[in-house]
């Protein structure tokens, strides 16, 4: 069921301005987060009739609001690793990564979530601090941290005794150069 086109206005007008306060504060950015309200709104006024008449409806908005932010900051995140992939650039073959990391290690960190493996690229491979991973994934250090802690651990575990040299986290992987 529609709402009926009044209602669903008066609802717009009272509660879009808590709603893009709410946005603008989760991602930082007034203009993202006004094509993220009106997205969100136009969420809801397709799904009006999953709406629950004894839940709040400015909390199922805002619940529809935050989940569109979030799928906005996902897809934003994975742009920016790409542009930085970009900036990068790709590996001239053959591929120097291969003889750096071995076969099995190179195998399994294509099997990690991209995210995992981005992260331990940019710092075992590329060298760059926790902060720097941080700045050019948009993510805070802690996720940073996280994420290679468990790549590491899933790493070590498929590995098993090879795992050794990705164990010494003091020292960046080195790609010896192309001859």
């Amino acid at each position: 069921m529609m709402p009926p086109g009044t209602e669903f206005d008066r609802l717009y007008e009272a509660t879009y301005p808590r709603i893009l306060r709410t946005l603008a504060s989760i991602l930082g950015d007034v203009a993202a987060a006004e094509d993220c309200t009106q997205d969100a709104f136009l969420r809801a006024f397709r799904s009006w009739h999953t709406w629950k008449r004894d839940a709040p409806v400015e909390a199922w908005l805002h619940r529809i609001a935050i989940n569109v932010a979030i799928s906005y900051r996902r897809r934003r995140a994975l742009r920016e690793v790409g542009e930085l992939v970009r900036r990068l650039g790709r590996p001239e073959d053959p591929d120097p990564t291969d003889r750096a990391l071995g076969g099995d290690l190179l195998q399994e960190l294509r099997r990690l979530p991209a995210r995992q493996a981005a992260a331990l690229v940019l710092r075992h491979l590329h060298g760059y601090s926790n902060r720097e991973i941080a700045t050019a994934l948009g993510v805070p250090e802690s996720t940073v941290a996280t994420r290679l802690m468990i790549a590491k651990r899933t790493l070590r575990a498929r590995l098993g005794a090879s795992a050794r040299a990705i164990s010494d986290t003091s020292v960046p992987w080195r790609v010896p150069p192309v001859e």
